[in-house]
């Protein structure tokens, strides 16, 4: 299980992305929110949804989960 963070800063086009704890992407500890652990980025972006309705996987780190 890895531990997932998603980005309190939006993105350009508005998506929050979830990252897990050892993407070269994963933001600054000031600017992510604690997800929990997951086996993987489904259960994380479900969650993170819950806070950020356009939440979505990180292209690098959660592929499976990133949508265009």
């Amino acid at each position: 299980m890895k531990k997932y963070y998603v980005n309190e800063n939006a993105q350009s086009n508005g998506d929050h992305e979830v990252h897990h704890e050892d993407c070269r992407y994963l933001p600054a500890a000031s600017n992510r929110k604690y997800l929990g652990e997951y086996n993987s980025c489904e259960g994380a972006v479900k969650e993170a949804k819950k806070t950020y309705s356009t939440a979505n996987g990180c292209e690098t780190c959660s592929k499976a989960c990133h949508t265009q």
